[in-house]
């Protein structure tokens, strides 16, 4: 078997005989957006701390959400209600806090989906392709 992987060798791939240009200004170091975001409102509920949902105002986008606080949350974990125009059922998914920035005046919680469901992925996928920014 040794021999014939020998044989075998991949051929390398053809080097580019033009530099390839970018379509987009390369993005600033605060923007790390994958994809484009919109606006729109949620319920989150801390799952350490428990109790009710908190509605939530912030950016949508395909693998997380973003909204501003005033109070830190006492987990990293969350849970997340929120509905699409056009999308009979709600959708729901955990998610993990990522990252929080204190801008002085409140906090920026950036969020990153841990469960969310196929058909809800495909449905905020394209919510965020028919509205996003």
């Amino acid at each position: 078997m040794a021999e014939r992987r020998n044989d075998e060798r991949r051929e390398q791939p053809a080097k580019v005989a033009e530099a390839i240009s970018r379509k987009k200004e390369r993005r600033d170091s605060d923007d790390r957006r994958d994809s484009p975001r919109v606006p729109m409102h949620f319920l989150v509920r801390d799952i350490a701390e428990g109790g009710s949902y908190v509605e939530r105002e912030g950016d949508l986008a395909i693998g997380g959400i973003f909204w501003k606080g005033k109070y830190a949350a006492l987990g990293t974990e969350v849970e997340v209600r929120f509905r699409l125009t056009g999308v009979p059922k709600e959708i729901r998914a955990k998610a993990e806090i990522i990252r929080v920035e204190n801008q002085g005046k409140g906090l920026n919680f950036h969020v990153r989906f841990t469960e969310l469901d196929v058909m809800s992925e495909l449905a905020i996928a394209k919510f965020i392709d028919e509205h996003g920014v």
